[in-house]
């Protein structure tokens, strides 16, 4: 089979999936499979600390594991969060808060130096949050960011982001939009796309899943090493929902409509990696 880069272009018309997975197939010991967990391995909540991993997606993550060169989840929860929600599994690296934190394999969990000197003004400004915003939004505190929610009161949306934005002015803070949320974070340069860019420097593929303006970071990459290497295989599988439109779907190569599709999807890729 000759050489498939589907990262290595915008795409255009949708892409044969059967055909990626088989592309894949030939390559699979030196594949990463990358996904977000908010939004694309558990379906949003109203409540951030009550999301569980839609049916299937933890079976078909165990049964991926072993059959690929790494798994990993990049997403903006601490990784003790995504420890305890993905059910103990093995052999499957953890990214959490944009990659201010990382753990491989089930070790220990390692925080970005530059970060940590940050915790403290964390803290006080999770503890000015609750006493200043009005009730409705919702304050999520991570040790190294804070998340400011209006899911449950979208009437609170420009003053919550107003206030946001305000704070990380005046305390030198750098801002990431999502999902009917806005994060806080150290000045600390680390993104999703910085993660993924490091870890396939000498893999010859990888899939990226992802349903949030975040994740764009992480298509570009994939697409960033593709255009360097025309033998790197890149696949951007977006999972659609309306509070992104089309921002995301537009950067991918193909699109779920939900966590759980993406289990289906996952499941059905079996038999193409054996």
């Amino acid at each position: 089979m000759p050489p498939l880069n589907l990262g290595n272009q915008q795409p255009k018309t949708p892409l044969d999936a059967e055909h990626a997975w088989r592309a894949t197939a030939a390559r699979a010991g030196d594949v990463v499979l990358f996904f977000d967990f908010d939004g694309t391995l558990a379906p949003v909540d109203d409540d951030p600390t009550a999301v569980q991993p839609a049916p299937k997606v933890l079976a078909a993550l165990e049964a991926l594991a072993p059959r690929v060169r790494r798994i990993a989840i990049v997403s903006a929860r601490p990784v003790e969060f995504l420890r305890d929600h993905l059910g103990g599994l093995a052999g499957i690296d953890l990214y959490g808060l944009y990659g201010l934190e990382h753990s491989h394999s089930g070790g220990e969990t390692v925080t970005e130096p530059a970060a940590l000197p940050w915790v403290p003004t964390m803290a006080d400004l999770a503890e000015q949050a609750r006493a200043e915003l009005p009730p409705g939004a919702l304050v999520e505190f991570k040790r190294l960011s804070v998340a400011l929610h209006w899911r449950t009161a979208p009437q609170l949306g420009d003053l919550v982001q107003e206030w946001g934005r305000a704070r990380a002015e005046a305390l030198g803070l750098r801002c990431q939009a999502g999902r009917m949320v806005l994060e806080l974070k150290p000045p600390v340069d680390r993104d999703k796309g910085m993660v993924i860019g490091e870890v396939v420097r000498d893999a010859s593929g990888a899939w990226y899943f992802g349903d949030d303006v975040s994740d764009i970071k992480a298509f570009s990459a994939l697409r960033a090493r593709a255009a360097a290497d025309p033998q790197f295989l890149g696949v951007c599988v977006a999972v659609a929902n309306p509070e992104t439109g089309h921002e995301v779907a537009d950067a991918a190569d193909l699109t779920l409509d939900s966590p759980a599709a993406l289990g289906d999807f996952l499941t059905e890729a079996l038999p193409h990696l054996r």
